[in-house]
């Protein structure tokens, strides 16, 4: 009897003895935990630092942050882009016409009061034209250009997520072929279509992030709304020191954004992450971002002018050929060109960006 309480005593005061065992390795596994997550950390921030010449409340010298950025001249890479596109112009033309088509047929195109309202600038506009009046054709010019970029305000909400899907892929679809050509393969149409959605998630993440660092334009938009309807920004001192303020907001915006554009073509790489996606097109910009950034500005004014030179003539024409043919009054000939060139203008931006990116990942310098 003694020698089983003696067991029982025995195995009792074992097992009190390993329970402040278990609870110490618990204890362990979870500080260990906590300093795995914080020496992750510290090394993540480390590598960040070690790839930004900047810090905070330092200045930067030039020295430290210049980095090498070789490429073409304005004129030079823009003429490039063009003869890339005129190699493989039936790939990239049949693109540009189902995309219109497909702007047509959902109805995505300004309606026939805005280049009624288009005409009748340039008509007032010309009586005063050989007198040095030109304020109605960049009026007229403006109202063009963001009518046509912006589409229809009448669609539904519907038509916009068709809209905004279609433009997707035309863009993933244009950068797929771009790639696949550069590779000196022969990819068709189709080919493109088919197989460059894989990335459509990502690229929907990285434009949401777009989304966000354009927020500050649209509160400058409200505000401008809000000041004109009390007559603040009309004219005046309050106009000049509006548009001062959004001219700095936008130009900071799109600084900001610069590296996001070229996120949306790094982002179309097989295994790429948005985030990842992001990081990668951060680091190619440091030491660049005014560089590109000018590359940016650039392009906009291309498509403007390419907008303006060919979409006021068309308005135009399309004005005497129906006075002179009244049984085509209500054909949309100019919504027609209109879709056209919304779809060459995504296909030729497209294609400059991806280009532009082949320069940069090209010129593999790393920051000074």
């Amino acid at each position: 009897m003694a020698l089983e309480c003696s067991n029982w005593y025995t195995v009792v005061m074992s097992k009190k003895g390993k329970r402040p065992q278990k609870k110490q390795s618990i204890c362990r596994r979870v500080c260990g935990w906590f300093l795995g997550r914080r020496n992750n950390l510290v090394d993540r921030y480390k590598k960040f630092l070690a790839r930004r010449p900047h810090r905070s409340f330092r200045r930067t010298y030039r020295r430290d942050y210049v980095r090498s950025l070789k490429l073409p001249g304005y004129v030079a890479f823009t003429r490039q882009v063009l003869r890339t596109l005129r190699i493989h112009k039936r790939t990239f033309l049949l693109l540009v016409i189902l995309y219109a088509a497909i702007l047509i047929l959902i109805g995505g195109i300004t309606s026939q009061e805005t280049y009624s309202q288009i005409n009748t600038l340039l008509k007032d506009s010309g009586k005063d034209l050989f007198s040095g009046g030109m304020g109605k054709v960049g009026e007229a010019g403006l109202l063009a250009v963001s009518a046509f970029l912006t589409g229809s305000s009448d669609l539904s909400v519907d038509q916009q997520i068709y809209l905004g899907i279609t433009l997707l892929f035309v863009w993933l679809s244009t950068v797929w072929l771009l790639r696949e050509f550069l590779l000196k393969r022969k990819p068709r149409l189709r080919d493109g279509l088919y197989n460059s959605g894989s990335p459509v998630i990502a690229t929907v993440v990285v434009l949401f992030v777009l989304t966000i660092q354009l927020v500050p334009v649209g509160l400058v938009a409200l505000m401008y709304a809000g000041l004109t309807s009390v007559g603040l920004a009309q004219n005046g001192f309050g106009s000049m020191l509006f548009w001062l303020f959004a001219i700095v907001v936008a130009v900071l915006v799109f600084y900001w954004a610069t590296s996001t554009l070229i996120a949306l073509v790094v982002v179309t790489l097989p295994g790429m992450y948005p985030l990842r996606a992001l990081k990668a097109s951060s680091d190619l910009v440091i030491g660049r971002r005014l560089r590109i950034l000018y590359r940016w500005l650039w392009a906009a004014l291309i498509i403007i002018l390419a907008w303006v030179i060919v979409m006021i003539p068309v308005i135009l024409l399309d004005t005497v050929i129906k006075s002179a043919l009244p049984a085509i009054q209500n054909v949309p000939i100019v919504p027609y060109v209109g879709a056209f060139m919304s779809s060459a203008t995504v296909v030729w931006f497209a294609s400059y960006v991806y280009l532009l990116y082949r320069r940069i990942v090209d010129d593999d310098a790393r920051p000074a």
